[in-house]
């Protein structure tokens, strides 16, 4: 009952301060309504068993929330505007979806690839991951946690090793290969090189099947949390 009774008042004190924050923008708390019940749906439906891990996932939501909302509605003012628009009724980015997935053409731009990531990557830097299945495709955002010495290959957050060619290293499956039904049976990844159509693809979640657009799917609250930590000018870390 303890647990219960904290919890409510804990979103109490949330959407309290999130009024106090967005008393200025009238969009504020729409968003973070819709990034709140989206986010504790899909906690409800996760696989998490340890409470300690769920109360800690729990207990970043109102910030997490409130960066992210705080990010939208300046975004059209900020000295780094995306060119997305806000959906705020789902607490969302969206833009014109491309026919095809801008990822597939990029598979073969291995050299410059190689010569992007050894020039740029740094610990902290988004980038996006072309996901292909069965289904289809989709652009995926991670961030690196981890470069070794000569920038030849890079730990992802979420998505494990790659090389700088954009070679995931925990899989067995070459980029040349990605045409194989075989080698499709399965979730495959490669890095890409940002640019600004994949990187747009990638925060609106767009998707398509091998045959024609699908419904974009909606980004986990750590994608939109990084979709705000995005350079537009150069797709390198801010500070440069």
């Amino acid at each position: 009952m303890a647990v219960g009774d904290k919890l409510s008042h804990s979103q109490v004190g949330f959407f309290n301060e999130a009024g106090e924050l967005g008393a200025s923008h009238p969009q504020f708390n729409e968003i973070c309504t819709a990034l709140y019940e989206r986010e504790v749906i899909s906690l409800a439906h996760s696989e998490i068993t340890n409470l300690s891990l769920l109360k800690r996932r729990m207990g970043g939501l109102p910030y997490h929330v409130k960066a992210i909302a705080r990010y939208m509605v300046n975004n059209d003012t900020s000295t780094n505007p995306s060119p997305l628009k806000v959906d705020t009724h789902n607490g969302s980015w969206y833009a014109k979806q491309s026919q095809k997935c801008p990822g597939i053409n990029h598979l073969d731009d291995t050299e410059k690839r190689k010569i992007w990531y050894k020039k740029n990557a740094e610990y902290g830097l988004v980038v996006p991951v072309l996901v292909l299945s069965i289904e289809g495709s989709h652009i995926e955002l991670d961030s690196i946690d981890m470069v070794n010495q000569d920038n030849t290959q890079l730990h992802l957050n979420k998505s494990g090793w790659f090389a700088n060619s954009g070679e995931n290293i925990n899989s067995s499956t070459q980029l040349d290969d990605f045409s194989s039904p075989k080698a499709l049976s399965v979730r495959n990844k490669v890095l890409l090189r940002p640019s600004k159509p994949i990187i747009t693809a990638a925060c609106c979640g767009h998707a398509w099947s091998f045959k024609s657009k699908r419904s974009p799917r909606a980004l986990t609250l750590r994608e939109m949390r990084l979709s705000t930590q995005i350079n537009w000018k150069n797709f390198t870390r801010p500070n440069k």
